[in-house]
């Protein structure tokens, strides 16, 4: 990157010293710009470590200032004041105003093209008070719209920023980007001109492999100090027996889904869809693909929503209900084609997939895709697949059963209704119309949810302030400490 001065044997010197930490992932950004790029890879490496919101999730899921310090809402729940912080500064010098805000969030519906960019289309308009007092006015109320800015739709940009997101992010926060090495690492450092506290370690190296196994290595062999999520549930027992590690255990907004092309015959009839439901053992299916740590939950709600619902018996393991189906629905001989991204968890999904539904007379053929390029090519945006395993890790992302557009290929005008209704209604009936969506998409089987991942971190006991639960975009770096000695 240009203005880097780093080299690719820098990286591995600098990655060393004790104002250095090293952090190893397997699922690598193709670019740096998250405001054309889908997927989680991006605003894990750089929201809130490079970009910044008016407001943040805690672990526990909760709203909290971060650039604003504080907010009202009008008594019709439509206008938000924002009180910004004052002195703060882009990466690139360029003052953080009020202007900055309404230029960010009015950019997400003129220039962003990631499918959550429709979070923003409530609102109406931004005006501009003071330099340090922005004004957000809704067209109507929306429950949602100020959770999603604490998401990555909430990232405040400069517009002399944006120039190259894809290679050169400039943001507000405690580092900036200094190299990215395609297929290999991304390099922050500390921002000298933050606004807030210096983070502990002033360089921090993202590193990316493709293999579990030599993820779990480079730790065992002090490459890296840090797994931010172990992929595979073999290597847990390895690091836990290993004195000079800590293994911590949370949970995460990570539905793991067996995604269904409702759109595309014969996965547009509801007994198909029911039947291949039937035919998977999830129970089974979490015992072998993450020895049994995850949570079951037969919806797209994770526990840490308010309203969660355990549904996860809504489908009990029943090969003959399955088989009956089918033959109701006129498929046999049926072959599928199951589509997954190269990723442990879900390889080792599909083949229990692929083994379950053949006992019920269903073939199925495994293509491994390239994530997350050719995955979010293929199948997120060209909608080519019968079916497919993925992670989806954005908060609440349920709504995404609202547009038809998506790569569910759901339509179901009542679902969308609701979702409408929930938005906009009080909290009581949030909870209560969101969880009629749940047990609406449940009764549809619109996809077939096989578990929540648990989040397994594993580093080096030096290292503090580690996460334990993954409940938003980032892998956030802000809060990391080294202990004493």
């Amino acid at each position: 990157m240009a203005g880097s001065g780093c080299s690719a044997g820098s990286t591995a010197t600098a990655s060393r010293g004790p104002d250095a930490i090293s952090i190893g992932f397997t699922a690598e950004p193709a670019n740096l710009d998250f405001t054309h790029t889908d997927g989680a890879a991006i605003p894990q490496a750089l929201l809130y470590n490079v970009y910044q919101g008016l407001v943040r999730l805690d672990q526990h899921g909760k709203i909290q200032p971060l650039l604003a310090e504080s907010w009202t809402l009008s008594q019709d729940r439509t206008v938000y004041d924002f009180h910004l912080r004052a002195g703060v500064r882009f990466s690139n010098g360029a003052p953080f105003t009020a202007e900055d805000v309404r230029f960010s969030v009015e950019r997400v519906r003129t220039d962003w093209t990631i499918s959550l960019k429709s979070a923003m289309d409530v609102v109406d308009h931004v005006e501009v008070v003071s330099p340090t007092r922005a004004r957000v006015v809704l067209s109507r109320p929306s429950n949602n719209w100020l959770f999603a800015m604490a998401g990555r739709l909430g990232a405040m940009f400069s517009p002399t920023g944006v120039a190259d997101l894809a290679n050169t992010p400039v943001g507000t926060g405690p580092y900036q980007v200094v190299q990215h090495t395609r297929g290999d690492s991304i390099v922050l450092a500390a921002n000298p001109g933050y606004w807030g506290p210096p983070p502990t370690y002033t360089t921090v190296v993202l590193k990316y492999f493709k293999d579990a196994t030599a993820l779990t290595n480079a730790l065992l062999s002090n490459g890296i100090d840090v797994i931010s999520a172990v992929t595979t549930p073999e290597q847990v027992p390895r690091l836990e027996h290993d004195t000079r590690f800590q293994v911590i255990q949370g949970t995460t907004t990570g539905e793991v889904v067996l995604a269904f092309n409702n759109a595309r015959p014969p996965l547009h009839d509801v007994r198909v869809r029911q039947a291949l439901t039937y035919a998977i053992d999830r129970r089974a299916l979490l015992d072998v693909v993450w020895a049994g740590r995850g949570t079951l939950i037969g919806s797209m709600v994770p526990p840490t929503d308010p309203w969660y619902e355990d549904l996860s018996g809504a489908y009990p393991h029943d090969p003959d209900r399955a088989r009956a189906l089918l033959a109701e629905a006129g498929q046999t001989g049926l072959t599928l084609r199951l589509r997954v991204p190269n990723l442990p968890y879900a390889v080792s999904a599909a083949q229990v997939v692929k083994s379950d539904l053949g006992r019920v007379g269903v073939g199925v053929d495994i293509e491994p895709l390239d994530f997350p390029a050719v995955w979010l090519k293929q199948v997120f945006t060209d909608h080519d697949y019968d079916l497919s395993i993925i992670q989806h890790v954005e908060n609440r992302d349920i709504t995404t059963f609202g547009n038809p557009r998506y790569y569910w290929g759901y339509d179901n005008p009542e679902v969308a209704r609701l979702l409408a209704e929930a938005d906009q209604g009080s909290e009581a009936e949030q909870v209560e119309d969101m969880r009629r969506v749940a047990r609406t998409l449940s009764d549809d089987a619109a996809a077939d949810w096989l578990f929540l991942l648990p989040n397994v971190v594993a580093a080096k006991k030096r290292v503090t302030g580690l996460a334990v639960n993954q409940v938003g975009d980032s892998f956030d770096l802000t809060a990391l400490g080294r202990a004493a000695g």
